[in-house]
């Protein structure tokens, strides 16, 4: 699966709905929802359909998921829906992209892995920015200081976790 097309289109619901912790972990939350419903239904199309028919499928079913998810939330949550206005309705670009990036070898696990990291970070990053809000830094609750906070985040993970590339003599042989 290719992480960096998921990462990319992840990106605009991350940063834009993470302003709280709630609002994170709510967008967090129905992303991965969606994302598995959409793959479970697909799951059972995938064999019946060809290239171009299961194309259309999977945009037809994300759209159907999102309406039906944004429905939900303007009936039964309304303030959380006004405070993610336009975020959920990128989930449905999220579903068809992971749909293209996801072979039919690749097993769940590694789904899962790749879900519950964007969990993570979700959640990471509504409470980073709601601490550093409630304690007077003005610029992390904007989408500026929520990039500023994401980059942080990775580069303290590229320290971490990561380990670094063997060192190599260059223009000797």
């Amino acid at each position: 699966m290719s992480k960096h097309w998921l990462t990319a289109v992840s990106l605009a619901p991350l940063l834009g709905a993470t302003q709280t912790l709630l609002n994170a972990c709510a967008i967090a939350g129905l992303s991965v929802l969606l994302i598995a419903l959409h793959q479970v239904a697909m799951g059972a199309l995938r064999r019946a359909l060809k290239d171009r028919s299961r194309l259309l499928a999977s945009v037809l079913l994300a759209a159907t998921l999102v309406t039906c998810l944004d429905l939900s939330l303007r009936a039964w949550a309304l303030p959380l829906h006004q405070a993610l206005t336009p975020y959920p309705m990128l989930i449905a670009v999220q579903c068809l992209v992971f749909e293209h990036a996801r072979t039919d070898r690749q097993p769940w696990r590694q789904t899962a892995r790749l879900l519950g990291g964007f969990i993570l970070l979700c959640t990471a990053l509504g409470a980073i920015r709601e601490l550093a809000g409630w304690a007077g830094l003005r610029l992390a609750t904007l989408l500026p200081g929520a990039l500023f906070l994401l980059g942080l985040l990775l580069a303290l993970y590229n320290r971490a976790c990561l380990s670094r590339a063997p060192l190599r003599r260059q223009g000797k042989r």
